[in-house]
């Protein structure tokens, strides 16, 4: 686990009880909020994300974030890597343009979906059916974290790979580890007891010789 990765941890892994966006319950909650409003954190996964997005998609002329949540981390990886991104919402707003997908952006271009964390691929499946909708191209998504609970299947099956930074496993791994005390410190412990407990006990027998030395000489 990399630095990045344990500050990840540290401000956004939650354990309680969880309704996840698929419906499901968890233990755990990667809670984005926590990483993407905070300049230390956001700035470098931008750039961890545009590097990417460089090595997975580098024909790539344009990032595309699924709103709210990704919108940060897209802007951040826009300005890592000089491309520029397009937002993908939920629906289609009803005053104004009347715009599903907000940006500038030509029919036929090839973009990377850019998203905070993914569970079922849910909400990664609309924004690419938005997209294709849109005539965009998309062949690769690019997540900060990926929970391993089928988005990376679902989003196969649409003809698109997922890419992670991270797996919640190696997050969960790393936090459990951090929360044991050191096998070598309890064992030193151990031992320390161990030395008191003969130690104690050659006081005991030096004592019991002594006395049995003084009895013999009187």
């Amino acid at each position: 686990m990399d630095e990045l990765g344990a500050q990840l941890r540290e401000h956004a892994l939650l354990e309680g009880d969880f309704l996840l966006r698929s419906g499901r319950r968890s233990a755990y909650y990667l809670d984005k909020y926590r990483f993407e409003t905070l300049p230390e954190l956001l700035g470098p996964l931008g750039e961890r994300l545009a590097a990417a997005v460089r090595e997975h998609e580098p024909e790539t002329v344009r990032l595309a974030a699924p709103a709210v949540g990704a919108v940060a981390l897209a802007a951040s990886a826009s300005l890592a890597s000089g491309l520029p991104f397009v937002i993908v919402r939920d629906t289609a707003k009803e005053y104004g343009t009347g715009n599903r997908l907000e940006g500038s952006f030509e029919p036929g271009e090839l973009v990377c979906l850019i998203e905070d964390v993914v569970t079922s691929g849910g909400a990664l499946a609309e924004a690419v059916a938005a997209l294709r909708e849109a005539r965009l191209q998309v062949r690769i998504a690019v997540c900060v974290v990926d929970r391993e609970e089928g988005g990376a299947d679902a989003l196969a099956r649409l003809g698109v790979r997922l890419r992670s930074l991270y797996r919640a496993e190696e997050l969960l791994a790393a936090d459990q580890t951090a929360a044991k005390p050191p096998q070598n410190r309890r064992k030193t412990a151990w031992l320390s007891q161990e030395q008191l407990n003969q130690s104690g006990a050659t006081v005991r027998v030096s004592a019991a010789f002594r006395t049995s030395h003084e009895e013999k000489e009187s």
